[in-house]
């Protein structure tokens, strides 16, 4: 799965970081540790990310779900 952020323009780079760090999984605990800042600080930037209209997207392909089948069209152009 690969992950997209879309409206990543309108985030600072800290608030970036810190969304990317949330989004991977990291606790606020966590990420306030990498950032080198406070857990009320993290809090703060996410909260302010949020207001700004993100939004995650993951994307799965269709070989990670297990579905490798050929669709009618490819068949077709085979032929």
């Amino acid at each position: 799965m690969h992950w997209e952020i879309r409206g990543l323009e309108k985030l600072s780079f800290r608030e970036r970081q810190a969304v990317m760090l949330k989004e991977s999984g990291r606790s606020s605990e966590d990420i306030a540790k990498v950032l080198g800042i406070s857990g009320s600080s993290v809090s703060t930037m996410l909260a302010r990310a949020k207001t700004k209209g993100y939004q995650i997207i993951g994307i799965i392909q269709d070989h990670e779900l297990g579905l490798n089948y050929p669709l009618e069209d490819d068949e077709e152009n085979e032929k």
